[in-house]
């Protein structure tokens, strides 16, 4: 959704056209923020391409620009919004941006077909998929959907829910009932469906924010249930920053990728410390959500990467593998997976983001928020 999660992808035969739109908000596609300092002398012009439009999923990079970060480190940033017809990673491999952000396994896919992209800091921690289900259908876990109306996205944001009904010994073709979702939680509301699809930080958000008209009053947690992937073993890792792997071979361009994590990387530490200020960069920037939809994104996002043991941004070994693991084995409905082998050494590395950390931390900066808590974030109708 976000991403992000909104962007397009090929995974072998399979076209994984990932166009994820966001219920409720509108933006034009490709359109780009101000710099923080557009042409200053001094400053290496630098782009940025996100996965969709303006939202907290992307706060991080905006309070970096907001806050100086990036200026800071001599950097002149332009950050490009997504939309239906943007693909990251092809933006990054065609030289049209210098970064862009991307979920890993559609980025994978993308390097299978010969995009020249490395996953040089992994943001997002964990997933934020869930399976959304009312309360009384019963639905906790995986194996619970046998027999029922299963919602997703499809366009290859479906493997995580397929490798955790086939770890749970259901075929996606026979034992359930697929349901092409579409990107908002109407069909589950209307009760068309009964396990939806949605990101934690904002199609969640939206059952929340929507009235039970039993009662008056707006849907609560306890009126659903959800199925995490993370808990299931199948989640994959979703936003990273990603760089071009041939510019890597040059050193002003590493150094370059050092300072652009290090000052992003600030910016979602910023975002952490200072949850609702982050939304307010965020809405000022141009956001079409609603404040309390935001501020519930923000905090859902900081859970997605707070705490994090090794440093924000170190990509980890195991949840990597989980999620190539993932991409290789788990089949959709059509039988394709989103790689057809292992990618290679280039596809990440850990050398930039750990000398940004090393940066960070001499500066006496907490990159781990080891004691990090999450707010407590009230939602109103339509997120407003």
């Amino acid at each position: 959704m976000r991403p992000t999660r909104r962007t397009s992808v090929v995974a072998g035969a399979l076209a994984v056209a990932a166009t994820l739109a966001l219920a409720g908000c509108t933006g034009s596609s490709g359109s780009s923020s101000s710099s923080s300092a557009s042409g200053s002398a001094g400053l290496t012009p630098v782009k940025l391409q996100l996965q969709w439009v303006t939202q907290a999923q992307f706060a991080g990079y905006y309070a970096a620009l907001q806050e100086g970060y990036y200026k800071d480190e001599g950097l002149d940033v332009q950050i490009v919004e997504g939309g239906v017809d943007i693909v990251p990673q092809t933006q990054l491999a065609d030289g049209a941006v210098d970064y862009a952000i991307a979920w890993v396994p559609k980025a994978l896919a993308s390097r299978e077909q010969g995009a020249g992209i490395t996953d040089v800091a992994q943001v997002f921690a964990r997933s934020g998929t869930l399976q959304v289900a009312f309360k009384d259908k019963n639905i906790t876990k995986a194996a619970d959907l046998a027999g029922k109306k299963v919602g997703n996205w499809g366009y290859g944001n479906e493997f995580e829910l397929f490798a955790g009904m086939t770890k749970a010994g259901l075929d996606p073709a026979t034992d359930v009932t697929l349901v092409q979702q579409q990107f908002d939680m109407n069909a589950l509301l209307s009760g068309d469906i009964d396990a939806a699809q949605a990101m934690t930080y904002n199609e969640y958000a939206q059952v929340l924010e929507a009235t039970n008209p039993a009662t008056g009053k707006l849907y609560t947690a306890a009126d659903f249930t959800t199925i995490n992937w993370n808990d299931e073993g199948t989640a994959m890792l979703q936003d990273a920053i990603w760089a071009n792997t041939s510019k890597l071979k040059d050193a002003a361009y590493q150094d370059q990728t050092v300072k652009f994590i290090k000052a992003s990387l600030k910016g979602w530490i910023y975002a952490r410390d200072n949850p609702e200020k982050a939304r307010d960069i965020v809405v000022a920037a141009g956001s079409k959500l609603g404040n309390s939809h935001q501020l519930w994104q923000t905090n859902e996002i900081n859970k997605l990467i707070w705490p994090s043991t090794d440093g924000i941004g170190k990509i980890d070994a195991k949840a990597w593998d989980q999620t190539v693991t993932v991409a290789l084995t788990a089949k959709n409905d059509q039988g394709a997976t989103v790689i057809t082998k292992k990618p290679d050494a280039d596809a990440y590395t850990n050398d930039y983001v750990t000398k940004a950390l090393d940066e960070l931390t001499s500066e006496g900066v907490d990159v781990t928020g080891s004691s990090y808590k999450p707010i407590d974030v009230t939602l109103q109708p339509g997120g407003n």
